[in-house]
């Protein structure tokens, strides 16, 4: 199973401000003038990086372990179906049109489910990656 959430460091600078880093996304960085402002940047942030990476079909890591002083930053919401399906799909080396024929649609619609600027129903992405052998389990947990 695949955690979707990343660990994350979070520091102040010399302004007082919290700088967040992702290890595994180098390319992702945010701040906040609080730590809810940086909790809410840095998810958002997480989310702007995962949805590059999907739009420009770049490998995405799985998330490392968590080491002292990070925090773990969940994968928004608004992008995890997407990223669940994206990775399955590269995991089991199945094209777009290959999906397509499966699901009995035509390549545009897996395109569009894989896009991150595209408003994908859940309910679609859940029978995609049911196709694939997967499916999307939500828990919720007490707030650190």
């Amino acid at each position: 199973m695949f955690s979707f959430s990343y660990p994350a460091t979070f520091r102040r600078d010399s302004g007082g401000r919290l700088l967040v880093n992702f290890p595994d996304l180098p390319e992702a960085h945010t701040d906040g003038k609080n730590a809810q402002e940086a909790n809410e940047e840095a998810i958002d942030c997480l989310g702007s990086a995962i949805a590059f990476r999907i739009a420009e079909k770049a490998d995405i890591p799985a998330p490392s372990a968590l080491k002292r002083g990070q925090r773990l930053v969940p994968v928004p919401l608004w992008i995890a179906g997407k990223l669940a399906l994206y990775l399955t799909m590269r995991e089991q080396r199945i094209s777009n049109s290959d999906l397509a024929r499966r699901l009995g649609v035509r390549e545009t619609v897996v395109r569009r489910m894989l896009d991150p600027d595209h408003d994908t129903r859940s309910e679609k992405l859940q029978a995609a990656l049911a196709m694939l052998g997967k499916r999307i389990v939500v828990a919720v947990d007490d707030a650190a």
